[in-house]
């Protein structure tokens, strides 16, 4: 009975112990199967627990404006460098990167694979007015899809009924994409983790326009004074370290990596 009660108050003591941040993430960061190595790693050797708020890259600048959360892990440059500048976070660093994928049916009838580039490939989606699921939720990979779009030269105004907005996170839009054989832009990792493929498979890649660089951003306390600021840092100087670059660079699939880490040695 005493080694049970000692069992429980040193339960109590480490849950106590912990500390508590609000991190917003992109769904590609959960839908990888990422967070599950890397959060029971930064508890052990932190103490902090980090609460997850999985959302777009849109809604998690969002969430870090209103000072919701103590920061962000996003992957949208242009936007985060905007959240900085506008006095939101106080410094931008670079974590890690994978790229993006261009999936499809393997009939392939827009005849994507055999592109020159993503633009390309795009342009002939376009033409053959193949069904397309956009996740059209404001994330990280709907504005990349966008950038490509326009970049193509293809107007929004040219969307008919052959492009499909779910407004929905990668793994949701990727089941649609299956249910409807149709192509769809995803993250490698969330890709290599999706186990309902059906017909669908990797038809384009490796266009150094789809590279996908991962951020993390802490929200600025001078903004927010309430923010866990302290453990934001701590948890920034776990996540460029040693132990986060083995556990990131050794995350695999069928001996296939999902993430390459590249943390910069200080912030921008």
């Amino acid at each position: 009975m005493k080694w049970l009660l000692f069992l429980v108050s040193l339960l109590w003591a480490c849950t106590a112990y912990a500390d508590t941040l609000r991190l917003a993430v992109t769904t590609s960061f959960e839908n990888s199967g990422l967070s599950e190595v890397l959060l029971p790693a930064i508890r052990r050797d932190t103490g902090i627990d980090v609460q997850l708020l999985v959302v777009g890259t849109g809604q998690a600048l969002r969430l870090g404006r209103a000072g919701d959360v103590d920061a962000i892990l996003v992957h949208s440059r242009a936007a985060e460098e905007q959240f900085v500048a506008d006095g939101f976070g106080t410094h931008r660093r670079e974590i890690m990167y994978n790229d993006f994928v261009l999936i499809g049916p393997s009939s392939d009838v827009a005849g994507v694979a055999g592109q020159p580039t993503i633009l390309k490939a795009f342009q002939a989606v376009a033409d053959a007015e193949a069904t397309f699921v956009s996740r059209g939720d404001d994330s990280g990979t709907h504005r990349k899809e966008l950038s490509i779009w326009a970049e193509a030269g293809v107007s929004s105004e040219a969307f008919g009924r052959w492009y499909l907005e779910v407004g929905s996170g990668m793994g949701a839009s990727l089941n649609t994409a299956s249910g409807a054989n149709a192509y769809i832009l995803a993250d490698r990792a969330s890709w290599l983790n999706f186990s309902n493929k059906g017909e669908l498979e990797l038809l384009f890649s490796g266009d150094p326009a789809l590279f996908n660089q991962y951020s993390f951003l802490p929200v600025d306390p001078a903004r927010h004074a309430h923010v866990n600021h302290e453990s934001a840092l701590l948890l920034e100087t776990w996540l460029t370290g040693a132990v986060a670059s083995e556990l990131i660079n050794g995350h695999s699939i069928s001996d296939q990596k999902l993430f390459v880490f590249n943390a910069l040695d200080r912030p921008e």
